[in-house]
């Protein structure tokens, strides 16, 4: 969780932590005292003062909740509907538990030397860097995952009488990473690709350049011509495409 500091605090003791009004801090842990919480600020930890910070709330932080919890809560939702938790097995850490569709997978959140969070390559300071950049870069390495926050999700009926979600999140931030983002026009296609793709297209035009950042995923270009392979997982497709053979997220192309 994140914090700001309302007012600046002089630490008088060994285990506090200073600092100045303004300043965004890493709550680790308000469990352990009524009236203070374990905080870190550029690498350093120690006790804060809970009224001099104003928490910053998030609904998909959900504290110490289970692993079987979070698979209740996450199991009738659509593929990207995640939570954080707080580790089970390791108290002051975290875990990100995320709805593939047909199950849940968990994802350990680690940090480096300077207590920066990390799951793969990327590292961020704070835990609301890491949700913002795996919403528009996958999580997962095998499929594409983005995460959806709860805000960002539509409950839709179609003919079958079942739930399907949208994305309906236009992302308007340019990261510095140099990932390709999920660009913003493409969350209202992203159910006419799924139905489309259930008459079994033969091929697709790619909209948009897709960069991948796992060896499983495939090269395109926008304009490219990709024979489409396996498309049955309406949010990771298997396709071709010059030569090379591999999977992609379904919104960069449009099935023809």
């Amino acid at each position: 969780m994140e914090a700001e500091a309302l007012y600046s605090f002089r630490a008088t003791e060994s285990d506090e932590l200073s600092f100045h009004k303004g300043d965004i801090l890493k709550v680790t842990n308000m469990d352990e005292d009524p009236n203070w919480y374990t905080a870190e600020l550029s690498g350093r930890k120690g006790f804060v003062p809970k009224n001099y910070i104003n928490v910053i709330p998030h609904p998909w932080f959900v504290g110490g909740i289970s692993r079987q919890a979070a698979e209740s809560r996450l199991r009738p939702l659509e593929s990207g509907a995640f939570l954080i938790r707080e580790s089970e097995s390791t108290p002051g850490e975290f875990s990100v538990s995320v709805s593939y569709g047909d199950h849940v997978q968990h994802f350990r959140v680690l940090k480096d030397r300077l207590r920066r969070y990390f799951i793969w390559d990327e590292v961020f300071s704070s835990l609301n860097q890491l949700v913002e950049f795996y919403s528009i870069n996958s999580i997962a390495k095998e499929r594409s995952i983005f995460l959806l926050q709860p805000e960002r999700l539509l409950t839709v009926r179609v003919h079958t009488h079942k739930h399907l979600y949208i994305h309906t999140h236009t992302h308007t931030h340019t990261h510095t990473h140099t990932h390709t983002h999920l660009p913003p026009s493409v969350c209202s296609f992203s159910l006419i690709s799924s139905l489309v793709c259930f008459q079994r297209p033969r091929h697709a035009h790619a909209l948009f350049d897709f960069m991948p950042h796992h060896v499983t995923q495939l090269r395109f270009l926008r304009g490219d011509v990709i024979d489409l392979l396996d498309c049955a997982d309406p949010h990771c497709w298997k396709g071709r495409c010059r030569g090379h053979v591999g999977v992609f997220p379904p919104e960069y192309v449009q099935p023809v």
